[in-house]
């Protein structure tokens, strides 16, 4: 027996004038928004930290759907490139790993780790020294320059100093590069009551932390690309650190909010004591 359903006529117009439901559409319009979000991580958010910021723009979704949208969009999150791991290592001969990876310091200024890398451009290779506050995962000091020597190294810690103003004794924790063994370089620390600390020969585990913002950074404006000239890619470094890194960036290690977010409730909180 066939059966025959009754269709209002204007009701027939209304669909073929919109053949999609209205959760399509709907997902349609979050699809853009969660595209601008995703972009802006450069494409290192998956759907937990996209459904975080879309809550923070007054978006109500479930983190499933945002998930959805984005494997229905093959909207994937970069990893980080596989690297491998030495255990062991030899001690360093000018300080001891004080740190021991202990990497979750209770306050700002207690340890800060710093690391070096490079960049590829068409005048020739741009190096990047930072020095990371362990607390909050802030880069508090950053230093550009064609030379990876001592200068580089004590530029950025400097830029960390005069930017954080420490009250008491800071470890400063490095690997045994020639620039973080340099007799300026460790003058440089004592004067400033700053305490060294070095990763053992070999062992990349020792500075995880450090390592894992130049990986960040790789996947998120370099990708394996060269820059005309090292002014374009200071420029570029400049705009992650500071406009998108420090301010923006969701961390597990701070419960998804930014480095800059992250301080601000800890003294916010502190004010309150």
């Amino acid at each position: 027996m066939c059966h025959v359903f009754k269709l209002h006529r204007s009701g027939f117009y209304a669909w073929l004038k919109k053949p999609m439901s209205d959760r399509a559409i709907e997902d349609q319009r979050l699809l853009k928004l969660i595209k601008e979000f995703y972009i802006a991580s450069g494409a290192t958010y998956g759907s937990p930290w996209i459904h975080q910021d879309l809550r923070e723009a007054g978006e109500r979704c479930s983190v499933h759907r945002v998930a959805k949208i984005m494997r229905q969009n093959k909207l994937k999150a970069q990893i980080g490139y596989k690297r491998r791991y030495i255990t062991g290592g030899k001690p360093s001969k000018v300080a001891d790993n004080l740190l021991s990876r202990q990497f979750n310091p209770p306050a700002p200024n207690q340890v800060w780790v710093s690391d070096i890398t490079y960049i590829r451009t068409y005048e020739g290779f741009l190096y990047v020294a930072t020095v990371m506050d362990l607390f909050s995962r802030r880069i508090v000091g950053w230093s550009m320059d064609k030379c990876m020597d001592k200068h580089l190294v004590i530029k950025a810690l400097l830029m960390a100093v005069y930017q954080r103003q420490p009250k008491s004794e800071v470890m400063v924790h490095s690997d045994q590069g020639s620039q973080y063994g340099s007799a300026d370089y460790l003058a440089f620390l004592k004067e400033h009551k700053l305490i060294p600390s070095m990763s053992r020969r070999g062992n990349c585990h020792d500075n995880a932390v450090a390592e894992s913002f130049f990986a960040t950074i790789k996947k998120r404006i370099i990708r394996k690309k060269i820059y005309s000239t090292r002014n374009d890619a200071k420029a570029e470094i400049f705009n992650f650190i500071e406009m998108f890194y420090n301010p923006k960036k969701r961390h597990s290690h701070t419960g998804g909010v930014s480095p800059a977010k992250f301080e601000e409730a800890y003294f916010s909180e502190l004010q309150t004591v």
